[in-house]
């Protein structure tokens, strides 16, 4: 059972109807998220939570005020207020030597075309920047240069000080809406359905100049998300489901998938082509990646691309009951996947049991003298297929503690899980066990404090 410990007795109202596809009882074993804290204070959307260390985060939405919180404990730690309308970006914006307390700083931007760099140690405005004529959609810092990029209908970069080094706007007239960092000082930018391969340096005595290197044009339709791999590789996904896996240093496309979330995880299965299938139900809302795999969010579903493999390995076609709006991967090969049906999930990745290869059939072919090379390719299909491991997605937790969409969340380890929702809450979600021994492990020390614990023998 769930225990809330702030607003508690309040039962989520106005959420999808569960289907009967994916379920789990109340008795989660595999769940340690037994209680939750349900932190207030919003007034209406929360989309962005942003990680400032090991113990804190920040919070931002639509009403354009940004919250920071403990994660430990749920205390509100400050209110930051600058902004007139919604908090469209949220980056951390930490110097090199992030031991020291004073230099965690995040970066806001709004519809009200600002953006804001504030101090996360005493919650004060540190610098307004009001000279955009457009929206900022996107923030991105560039840690091994020390300056970071807004891109809207322009793309700007700036040092700590926000002063502005360079800007383009020989962009398209979609304007950026996704910037990832990759290797060599490079930055890919969704334009639309474009991607534009930009370099960031500095031009000599002139100073600092954006150079846009390439634009392709391989998606069919806009592209919603990006995720960097690793210094070799990056990924982008559109709204009608396709899937490029790219080289991030040249630029060329490695794997195209365009039916990568209607594929069947065996190998040797024609993927069902389902020509009715509507754009929302296969567009790429999520990317996560480790060095292996790559975790999306399609539609409803959530699927995990083997990039060695160049296939999906394991898939939850019906993972929610509505959009799946954010996914990641945990160290415990465990996915989280959070959607517009107000729920939370907790999926297990595991290995199947390999069935052995039927053996090839004789008769007609050994006549004509095929039975050689039936067993040859037999041999050769029953070897992929051991070499091969399978995975399936079993659901081990469902957490339903949200009236409304969940936007995204933040994984602190030990310290738990903290959700945002569009109902206007946060939730940190805790392991049970774990406070329960902590509370008992406090009272144990005030009672020693005191004198009050006495040792019979």
């Amino acid at each position: 059972m769930l225990r809330w410990l702030i607003g508690g007795g309040r039962e989520p109202q106005g959420l999808a109807e569960k289907s009967s596809v994916q379920t789990i009882g109340e008795d989660q074993i595999q769940n340690p998220y037994t209680e939750l804290l349900v932190l207030k204070g919003h007034q209406d959307i929360v989309r962005f939570l942003v990680q400032i260390d090991d113990c804190r985060f920040a919070s931002a939405g639509d009403d354009g005020v940004v919250f920071l919180w403990n994660a430990q404990t749920g205390e509100k730690l400050f209110e930051l207020r600058g902004h007139t309308h919604k908090i469209t970006a949220i980056a951390p914006f930490s110097s090199p030597d992030a031991s020291e307390e004073k230099n965690h700083l995040i970066l806001t931007a709004s519809a009200d075309r600002t953006v804001i760099i504030w101090d996360c140690t005493s919650g004060r405005q540190v610098q307004k920047v009001s000279c955009f004529h457009s929206t900022v959609k996107c923030l991105t810092v560039l840690q091994r240069l020390d300056v970071w990029l807004s891109g809207g209908s322009d793309l700007c970069v700036w040092n700590r000080k926000l002063d502005l080094l360079c800007k383009t706007s020989h962009l398209t007239d979609a304007g950026i809406s996704a910037l990832v960092e990759l290797p060599k000082n490079c930055v890919a930018a969704a334009v639309g359905k474009e991607l534009s391969e930009l370099i960031a340096a500095v031009d000599g005595s002139e100073g600092w100049n954006v150079l846009e290197v390439k634009r392709l044009v391989d998606h069919q339709d806009n592209i919603l998300s990006l995720v960097s791999v690793n210094d070799l590789t990056f990924v982008t996904g559109s709204h009608v489901g396709e899937l490029i896996v790219w080289d991030a240093l040249d630029w060329t496309k490695q794997v195209t998938e365009c039916n990568f979330w209607d594929s069947s995880v065996h190998p040797d299965v024609q993927p069902e082509i389902k020509l009715s299938q509507s754009p929302n139900e296969t567009s790429v809302q999520h990317l996560t990646s480790d060095e292996e795999c790559v975790f999306a969010a399609v539609g409803k579903g959530i699927y995990v691309y083997n990039l060695q493999m160049k296939r999906v390995i394991a898939c939850q076609r019906a993972a929610h009951d509505s959009s799946v709006l954010h996914i990641e991967k945990l160290p415990n090969r465990q996915l989280i996947s959070c959607s517009e049906d107000g729920s939370v999930r907790i999926w297990d990745l595991r290995e199947k049991q390999q069935m052995p290869a039927e053996p090839v059939p004789t008769g007609f072919f050994n006549m004509w003298g095929f039975g050689r090379a039936n067993r040859q390719a037999n041999q050769a299909a029953k070897k992929v297929q051991e070499n091969t491991p399978m995975y399936f997605l079993e659901l081990v937790g469902d957490l339903i503690g949200h009236s409304s969409a969940v936007q995204m969340f933040l994984y602190f380890g030990e310290l738990g899980l903290a959700t945002c929702s569009a109902d206007h809450l946060i939730i940190l979600w805790k392991d049970g066990e774990r406070e329960s021994r902590l509370r008992s492990l406090t009272l144990f020390q005030k009672l020693a404090q005191n004198g009050d614990l006495q040792l019979r023998f």
